[in-house]
């Protein structure tokens, strides 16, 4: 739970930034630096526009949040005791390095849909208000397997974090 309520609302909390970085990416001539990328978003789509994206972001992180600490737990402990209390000891870094990638696997697939939605909500006007009308709108037109098409790039990025983040 801990996980959840901390990685769901600190995500959510920098949302506007993701908005302009998200925008920034799509289209770098429009929307230039973070400064102009702001107020690019806020003219064309008032400051509905800000924040837009922040629910799938609040939901999908906190899944992610909760998989990752929380399989990290049992990933942790399930190494531990297959290896043995002595083998475990010896190798605790490399036991914690293993659960740390294992859970970020799996919390990445949880994240994955959500932050699809989360990108074409935000980079694309008028595409959904959010995740209730994004999502079945992203599934009629791209087909549900397109939800995970980012989980490859999310695993590039998220488990080597995450591993030095648990590796001691």
């Amino acid at each position: 739970m801990g996980g959840a309520i901390a990685c769901g609302t600190t995500h959510t909390a920098v949302t506007p930034l993701d908005v302009v970085k998200c925008n920034i990416q799509v289209d770098p001539k429009k929307y230039g630096g973070i400064v102009n990328g702001f107020g690019t978003v806020a003219r064309e789509q008032g400051m509905a526009g800000i924040i837009r994206g922040w629910f799938p972001t609040l939901v999908g992180y906190s899944a992610q949040g909760a998989f990752k600490f929380g399989l990290y737990e049992y990933f942790k402990k399930t190494y531990a005791n297959m290896a043995g209390e002595e083998v475990a000891k010896k190798y605790q870094n490399a036991i914690f390095l293993a659960g740390s990638a294992s859970a970020e696997f799996f919390a990445d697939i949880a994240l994955c849909p959500f932050e699809a939605v989360k990108v074409k909500v935000q980079t694309t006007p008028g595409y959904a208000k959010g995740l209730t009308d994004g999502l079945p709108k992203f599934i009629a037109n791209e087909g549900f397997a397109n939800l995970f098409r980012g989980v490859v790039p999310l695993w590039g990025r998220q488990i080597p974090y995450t591993m030095v983040k648990f590796g001691e």
